[in-house]
């Protein structure tokens, strides 16, 4: 009983170059499949996220917590507190 490919026989030139370029191929093919299902699943839970901050409230910012951030803006700019004049303060995620 002969195997077609038995350990004797060595493979041929053009079977290594197919074998090759076909695994490469093959390779390629299942990164972009994955990188495509990551990027879907991404975005599914990007627009859940969002859906999530609009209906939270904001959070309220005590006058002490102001007073820290004029002072600390306020030296960094080298003026006197009173010569700024906060307007809005908005958290920052991070």
């Amino acid at each position: 009983m002969l195997l077609p490919f038995s350990a004797a026989a060595e493979p041929s030139i053009p079977q290594v170059i197919l074998l090759g370029m076909g695994t490469v191929f093959a390779g390629i093919a299942a990164i972009i499949v994955i990188c495509l299902l990551i990027s879907l699943i991404s975005r599914v839970n990007k627009g859940k996220e969002v859906k999530k901050e609009e209906t939270a409230e904001p959070e309220q910012i005590s006058g002490e917590l102001a007073a820290v951030i004029g002072a600390a803006v306020a030296e960094e700019l080298g003026t006197d507190v009173s010569a700024i004049r906060i307007v809005s303060i908005k958290k920052v995620k991070g």
